[in-house]
């Protein structure tokens, strides 16, 4: 399963109060928010459980989540990892499904259980190998009573995909995506799920967390990572317990400590079931609460942490690896509901946003290092502003943190251009039009108010806010948080050394591919209401004309948002020349007779539009983007340069310079 890290700062846009309405003939309450346009339905079961509703019927599927808010910053700090690992075994099973007999099975699984508690307390190398070894040998009976991956044949069954799941720093969260006819159907197996899971195939999944963090140990990226978030954070978890855990830890695991780790956070006023795509409200939230309103609320445990105290000066790390060198420099705001965030979001995007942000403009354009860039990332509890770069042929990782600073300093002198601020304002609007068109993205906005503690009133006027913000205020806020308070962390070329967690041997299971539960069967028999497919006309869903060139044109009016989309499709690609690719990056580099490639980008940015070029085997697709009322100018635009583009041989020698470095560092990667 991927797992991904990765926070989202941006929410929904526009408006102003929230509201708490019942529809006619339901019992339940809700909140929304005028004008949201997600149309969101917030609400509240008895025992506290938090459901978010976005009807979006571009197809008859539904995206879930359901988020419960404890993440590795919560695991104890004897058993770091828990929170990942739990995760990992909430895909095992209950006493319904995953297994062909339970009061055969579960004599075992509490042996197992006990032995570990053994093994943790044993010191003795000897006596803790003959511990795991009969840990070993009952497993593999028991072994022979479970069904692995039985949750996935239930997923399969009611047509469900992208079954998935993440562990975070602030949260874990649960993805599927069903058909819309199998709402209840997704509802029982997930109560069934998170009300009884049975810890089974237990060490066998702890090899597999091994191997992850083995893996971790040898990447680059999580090191330099790791490496940032501990000097940044050196009193929170953020930056002292890592999500893998500590590999001490990992050989240490505790059955009970999971357990009671469960049952202290797996509750339901510490849950969110977040849904979006084609559903009725009124019948989704009684079929929500038939199951899991049965869930008692509880007491949650208190999280605390000592603030951490300001950063003086810079922090200086290292990391060594095999991979190509960078440079990330690092600074520390408060969490993600904070105004320091929202301002933090508003000067990330002014430093890089792969357009006309002042790295854009003044480094990546230039090509004064290989690549370089800045991003927001908002937690909980802190967010953070990282710039990074990679540095060319010949220059030093210092030069590339001296480029990086260099645009701080622009920030702090309020040396960009007036307009820059409400092209970016424009460009965020653009950005969640367009990620309000899936519902994956519906469904992580609201997941994300839900961790991060925003009310959703507040995240509906997000842009709205950032709109607030005057220059003077993000020139302030340059000043008082942009100075010496950073982490700087150079990755090194070079061996590291590596100590990797040691895996016991292992008995291989007994797989029972070919059986199933009786909770199998019975769900495969269930009868759903049918879905009446819709299939696209082409000669009537799409309007078709020529130009005076004789070109056809396929259009569709966009009555959805107010953005559009327009391709250019060529019958040829890299098969037919293969400098087409090289071509089309070479293309960001250069004006026309009229403006400068820096100018271009200006003018892109300003209309909140964008293209892009490139080429398959046996196609080439220019492509614009951006708000409606701008497409015009935007397609002038492109056409001018594509028609007037003008040569820039020192832009093309540091292009291409750049690029056979860049294939050069592709080949130390250790993720390819």
């Amino acid at each position: 399963m991927k797992r991904n890290r990765f926070y989202y700062s941006f929410f929904i846009f526009a408006i102003f109060i929230a509201g708490i309405v019942s529809s006619c003939g339901s019992k339940y309450q809700y909140e929304t928010v005028p004008n949201d346009p997600l149309n969101a339905r917030i609400y509240t079961l008895d025992n506290g459980l938090k459901v978010y509703m976005s009807v979006y019927k571009d197809e008859p599927r539904v995206q879930a989540y359901i988020t419960v808010k404890v993440g590795s910053k919560n695991d104890p700090s004897e058993t770091t990892g828990l929170a990942h690992y739990f995760e990992h075994l909430m895909f095992k099973g209950t006493t319904k499904f995953g297994t062909l007999d339970w009061e055969k099975e579960k004599p075992m699984l509490d042996r197992i259980e006990w032995l570990f508690e053994e093994y943790r307390a044993e010191t003795d190398p000897e006596k803790r190998k003959a511990i795991y070894h009969l840990v070993d040998s009952i497993s593999f009976e028991a072994s022979k009573i479970a069904i692995p991956n039985e949750y996935d044949k239930l997923m399969s069954a009611i047509g469900s995909k992208g079954t998935n799941a993440m562990t975070s720093n602030d949260f874990t969260a649960y993805v599927e995506n069903f058909p819309s006819n199998q709402i209840e159907n997704w509802a029982m197996i997930q109560y069934e799920r998170f009300t009884d899971p049975v810890i089974r195939l237990f060490h066998t999944e702890l090899e597999t967390v091994y191997e992850e963090k083995n893996m971790s140990l040898t990447q680059d990226v999580r090191k330099v990572w790791e490496t940032m978030l501990s000097q940044l954070f050196p009193n929170h978890p953020y930056g002292q317990q890592t999500t893998l855990g500590e590999a001490e830890h990992l050989k240490n695991p505790s059955i009970i400590n999971i357990k009671n780790f469960f049952e202290q956070y797996y509750v339901p006023n510490n849950m969110a079931i977040v849904l979006s795509g084609d559903l009725d409200p009124d019948k989704t939230i009684a079929i929500i609460d038939k199951y899991f309103g049965q869930m008692e609320s509880k007491d949650l445990p208190e999280f605390s942490f000592e603030p951490e105290k300001p950063i003086e000066e810079p922090i200086v790390e290292e990391v060594v690896g095999l991979e190509a060198e960078r440079v990330y420099v690092g600074y520390r705001f408060e969490g993600a509901a904070s105004q320091q965030a929202l301002i933090a979001d508003l000067v990330g995007m002014m430093l890089s946003n792969r357009s006309t942000g002042l790295i854009d403009l003044n480094v990546n354009l230039k090509q004064r290092t290989l690549s370089s860039g800045a991003y927001v990332m908002t937690m909980a509890d802190y967010s953070m502003l990282n710039l990074y770069g990679m540095n060319k042929s010949g220059q030093s990782l210092e030069e590339v943190r001296d480029i990086l600073l260099e645009q701080v300093e622009l920030l702090k002198n309020g040396d960009f251009p007036d307009w820059m601020l409400e092209a970016t304002i424009n460009n965020l609007k653009l950005t969640q039009m367009k990620r309000l068109e899936n519902n994956y993205g519906r469904v992580s906005l609201m997941s994300n108010s839900f961790v991060n503690g925003i009310a959703w009133k507040d995240a509906v006027q997000y842009i709205d806010n950032l709109g607030k913000i005057t220059k003077d205020e993000v020139v302030e806020f340059a000043n008082n948080h942009l100075s010496n308070n950073y982490v700087i962390v150079y990755k090194r070329q070079g061996t590291p050394d590596v100590e990797l967690v040691q895996k016991p041997s292992i008995t291989p299971i007994h797989i029972n591919r070919d059986e199933e539960s009786e909770f199998l069967k019975m769900v495969k028999q269930l009868e759903v209401p049918q879905i009446d497919p819709v299939f696209v006309d082409f000669n009537k869903d799409f309007n078709k004309v020529s130009t005076a060139t004789n070109i056809e044109v396929l259009h569709k009016e966009n009555v959805e948002n107010e953005t559009f989309s327009l391709f250019y499709y060529y019958p040829f690609g890299s098969d037919s020349d293969k400098m087409l690719n090289l071509a089309a990056g070479y293309l960001k580099y250069l004006g026309t007779s009229e403006f400068t490639a820096e100018e271009i980008k200006q003018e892109f940015y300003k209309l909140a539009c964008s293209f892009n070029v490139f080429s398959s085997n046996d196609q080439t697709y220019v492509y614009v983007s951006g708000l409606s009322e701008n497409q015009e100018a935007a397609a002038k635009l492109l056409e001018s340069l594509m028609t007037d583009c003008q040569v820039n041989q020192e832009a093309f020698d540091s292009y291409i310079m750049n690029e056979l470095r860049a294939r050069e560092n592709a080949k130390q990667n250790q993720r390819t």
